[in-house]
C-alpha cells in the first residue's frame, strides 16, 4: 500500500500552473478516443486492460484514465507532488527521482497497481492510481473481497474547490465497474484528516464503511457497491 491519500483539497488557490505542450492533443487524444493499449502491466489481466477502457462522458466533459509514461509525464506529476496541499497527504515532495521511484515501483510490477493521468477534454489535470485492493497490503486491514478495486487520486491546482473531485470520482468508479465485471465494489482509504476528500467520496456515491488504523495514517474506508450504484 503506497503512503498516499486521495489528495483532494478544498482550497481554490492555484499554486501550480499546468504548462501544456503544444502537441498535448496528439499526446493524450481528444478525450473521446480510447488511448492505445501499451505493452506492459496496464494491458494485462489484473485490471482488465485498463489502458483500453476509453473515456467516460461526464457533466464536466469527457474524462479518461491514461496510464503514465514517465518520459512524458514525470515533470508534471513531480510538480503536483510538490504542491503543499498535495504533499501534506501524499508525502512524496522532493526531486523528480522521488516521484520516479514511486511510479517505477508500480510500472515494474505485475499490474496490480496502475498509475494514470486523469485527462479531462484532452487536458491532463489529475493523477490516479487504480489498484487491486484485494492484492494490496490494505487487504490486511479490512475484510477484502476478491477483485476489490481501489482508488488513490490528486487534483492539480486550479481544479480544486469546484466540485470536480466528486464528479470524477463517480466517473472513475463507474469506469471500474463497467470494465471489471468480477469487481463488486470500489474502495478507497482517504486520511480522516482530509475532510474534503471524505466528503467528495460521500458525494460520489461511496459509503463510509469503517475507520482503519493503517501503518501510515488513520483512514476512512469508503466503499461504492455495484449493487447500489444506481441508487447513490
Amino acid at each position: 500500500m503506497p503512503p498516499t491519500d486521495s489528495g483532494l483539497s478544498s482550497s481554490s488557490d492555484d499554486t501550480l500552473e499546468l504548462q501544456l505542450p503544444t502537441d498535448f492533443g496528439a499526446l493524450y487524444g481528444d478525450g473521446h478516443r480510447p488511448p492505445e493499449s501499451p505493452d506492459g502491466p496496464a494491458a494485462g489481466p489484473l485490471l482488465d486492460n485498463l489502458a483500453g477502457w476509453g473515456a467516460a462522458d461526464t457533466p464536466v466533459g469527457s474524462f479518461a484514465l491514461v496510464p503514465v509514461r514517465p518520459d512524458r509525464d514525470l515533470d508534471r506529476i513531480t510538480g503536483w507532488m510538490n504542491d503543499p496541499a498535495v504533499a501534506a497527504f501524499w508525502e512524496l515532495a522532493g526531486p523528480p527521482e522521488t516521484t520516479a521511484a514511486h511510479l517505477r515501483s508500480q510500472l515494474d510490477g505485475d499490474g496490480r497497481s496502475v498509475p494514470c493521468l486523469g485527462v479531462l477534454d484532452g487536458v491532463p489535470m489529475s493523477y490516479w492510481e487504480i489498484y487491486r485492493a484485494d492484492l494490496d497490503p490494505l487487504a490486511r486491514h479490512y475484510p477484502a473481497r476478491p477483485q476489490d478495486t481501489g482508488i488513490h487520486l490528486l487534483l492539480g491546482a486550479g481544479y480544486r474547490g469546484r466540485g470536480l473531485g466528486c464528479t470524477l470520482l463517480r466517473a472513475t468508479a463507474d469506469l471500474v465497474l463497467d470494465h471489471r465485471p468480477p469487481c463488486t465494489r470500489v474502495v478507497a482509504e482517504p486520511d480522516l484528516r482530509n475532510t474534503a476528500s471524505v466528503a467528495a467520496f460521500l458525494s460520489a456515491g461511496f459509503r463510509y464503511a469503517d475507520e482503519l488504523e493503517l501503518p501510515v495514517k488513520r483512514a476512512a474506508l469508503m466503499v461504492r457497491d455495484r449493487a447500489h450504484r444506481q441508487l447513490l
